[in-house]
């Protein structure tokens, strides 16, 4: 199955409605006008107000982005892609759930 590369336009918020910035370390190819996000690239999360039931604070820091496409590469690692498995993750790597995307850029696929 095809699914849509995440660039750094791609919107992308943490399970708590925050919205990240994604960083790409891709330089020399562009998507849409745009990097690509590749294997080891992150999206960052600020100001999460997650807290945990016992009352500490357990915010979103980054989004753990792990669709790693198996046959197409930028600058020779894999690129990312949209996966349903993607999470929010805490300063501790606790995962807090599901990224939520928005915005998909939908011309270039991968599998």
């Amino acid at each position: 199955m095809t699914v849509p590369l995440v660039t750094m336009a791609t919107l992308a918020q943490c399970p708590h409605a925050i919205p990240a910035t994604m960083v790409s370390s891709a330089t020399k190819v562009l998507v849409m006008g745009v990097p690509p996000l590749v294997m080891g690239d992150k999206g960052m999360v600020a100001g999460c107000p997650f807290t945990l039931p016992s009352a500490t604070p357990s915010p979103c820091v980054t989004l753990m982005l792990t669709g790693a496409s198996s046959k197409v590469l930028v600058e020779g690692k894999p690129a990312l892609k949209m996966n349903p498995s993607d999470m929010g993750v805490a300063a501790t790597q606790t995962p807090q759930g599901p990224v939520v995307w928005s915005s998909i850029q939908a011309k270039v696929l991968a599998t």
